[in-house]
């Protein structure tokens, strides 16, 4: 029981973390997120990963590894956002490109 309960806590962080990166992804940009949130959690996941292949917790290797994955992508993705809104043109929406009103703020048909 005890294992079962630790692969289910797994796949349920696993997915939250997950969720959030693509959430991140999808909006296209990343304002208000740090990058030392994932520089953090690369290294706490890699410590707790080699934490838990000496104690051989396989839900934990699994679990830690997985997060350190959604870490490194999370960062990578801050880092391309980060550089995207430095090359962008004056003026120019970063982020979301779908619409784009004029200064006075109204749409006109």
């Amino acid at each position: 029981m005890a294992e079962i309960l630790g692969w289910i806590s797994s796949a349920i962080l696993v997915l939250t973390i997950s969720k959030q990166v693509h959430r991140q992804w999808k909006a296209g940009t990343s304002k208000g997120v740090s990058s030392w949130l994932f520089v953090g959690q690369c290294a706490a996941s890699v410590g707790f990963l080699t934490y838990s292949v000496l104690i051989d917790n396989w839900v934990f290797v699994v679990t830690n590894g997985m997060m350190a994955i959604a870490a490194v992508v999370g960062f990578s993705i801050v880092m391309i956002h980060r550089r995207r809104e430095q090359t962008a043109e004056p003026g120019e929406a970063s982020g979301n490109t779908a619409l784009s009103l004029p200064p006075n703020g109204r749409a006109s048909l």
